[in-house]
């Protein structure tokens, strides 16, 4: 579970940085989920940009709620076309 406080912080780090992913038109496809599972292994969060293309059958809430139950990670924030996704870093051992 994803604490307020967890998520200020979520929001504050990638705040400032560049979308790592770009949904196209096609929208949410295998590749695009695997793609966004790797990033999360490798970082925990990913910030995301859904193309205006991509817009035109689905709202940016919906794509990046289907993202987000496919990769098991929490989205945290939707704003516009962009989208916050974070997966806690599974401990190896």
């Amino acid at each position: 579970m994803i604490t307020p406080k967890m998520k200020r912080r979520i929001k504050r780090k990638l705040g400032a940085e560049k979308p790592t992913v770009w949904v196209g038109k096609e929208g949410a496809t295998t590749q695009i989920i695997k793609e966004i599972s790797k990033q999360l292994d490798k970082r925990e969060m990913v910030k995301a940009k859904i193309l205006r293309t991509a817009l035109k059958e689905e709202e940016a809430k919906s794509i990046a709620a289907k993202i987000a139950q496919q990769t098991d990670s929490q989205l945290i924030e939707v704003r516009g076309h962009t989208f916050l996704l974070y997966k806690k870093k599974m401990k190896k051992g």
